[in-house]
C-alpha cells in the first residue's frame, strides 16, 4: 500500500463538516449521500478503499462512513491502514452480514458505531453527529496543542529546563539548587516563561507543561 490519504492545507472550520462514503454498491452510495444532503452535510463518496486512499482530505469536522465487505481492501483492513497513517478519522461501520467478531473489532480499532443493513435514517444520521462532533472535539484539542507547542518553542533551553522543574512540583529554592542557580534568578526566570506561554497563573502555566507532556522527575 503505497498511497494514503493527505490533509490538505486548507483551514479547519472553511467548510460545512464532511461525511466520506466508501461503498461499492451505487445504489447505497446515492441514497446515503441525499440524506446526508438534506441535513446539511457536505459529502464526498469513494466506490472503494483505495479511491480514498489516494485523496487528500480536507482540514475540516468529518467522519468516515464505511461499508466492512468491499471489493479488494475491506472495510476492516482499511480502518488498520488509516490508524498505521496516523489519521484518526471516526468511522462508522455499515454491513448487510455483521457478527459479533467483526463488530467487535471494529469497535476496538475506534468505530465510533456499527449498523446493519437496512438501518433506520435516524440511526445513521445519529451516528454521524456523534462522530463528527468526537472529531471537532479532536481537532479543537490538537490545535490547543499545537498553539502551546509553538509558545513552547519562543522558550530558551534554560526556560525550558526551569520549566520542567517547575513542572515536576519543585519550589523556586530547590530548582535554584538543581540548576546551580540564584534563587532570585529562577523567579526571573519563571516570570519571563509565564509571560511567554501567556500563563495566568503557576497553576495554568503547570497545565500546559502537563499538556505538552512536558516533566521532569524530581531528583
Amino acid at each position: 500500500m503505497t498511497e494514503r490519504p493527505k490533509p490538505s492545507r486548507q483551514p479547519a472550520g472553511a467548510r460545512e463538516p464532511l461525511v466520506f462514503i466508501v461503498e461499492d454498491e451505487e445504489s447505497v452510495r446515492r441514497a446515503l449521500s441525499n440524506l446526508f444532503q438534506s441535513v446539511g452535510l457536505e459529502v464526498e463518496v469513494f466506490g472503494s478503499a483505495p479511491e480514498m486512499l489516494q485523496s487528500k482530505l480536507p482540514d475540516v469536522a468529518s467522519c468516515l462512513v464505511l461499508d466492512v465487505r468491499l471489493p479488494g481492501l475491506s472495510g476492516l483492513d482499511f480502518q488498520a491502514e488509516l490508524g498505521k497513517a496516523n489519521i484518526h478519522i471516526p468511522i462508522i461501520f455499515m454491513t448487510g452480514h455483521g457478527d459479533i467478531p467483526m463488530t467487535v473489532r471494529a469497535m476496538k480499532g475506534g468505530a465510533v458505531d456499527f449498523l446493519t443493513k437496512p438501518f433506520r435514517d435516524q440511526d445513521m444520521l445519529d451516528a454521524v453527529t456523534v462522530a463528527i462532533e468526537r472529531d471537532r472535539k479532536r481537532r479543537d484539542a490538537e490545535r490547543v496543542v499545537a498553539g502551546l507547542r509553538a509558545l513552547f518553542e519562543t522558550l530558551t533551553p534554560r526556560e525550558r529546563d526551569i520549566l520542567a522543574l517547575v513542572a515536576s512540583g519543585l519550589m523556586n529554592k530547590q530548582v535554584a539548587g538543581e540548576l546551580g542557580l540564584a534563587e532570585i534568578t529562577v523567579k526571573i526566570y519563571r516570570g519571563q516563561i509565564m509571560k511567554k506561554m501567556g500563563a495566568r497563573s503557576l497553576a495554568d502555566l503547570v497545565r500546559m507543561a502537563e499538556t505538552l507532556g512536558i516533566r521532569r522527575a524530581k531528583p
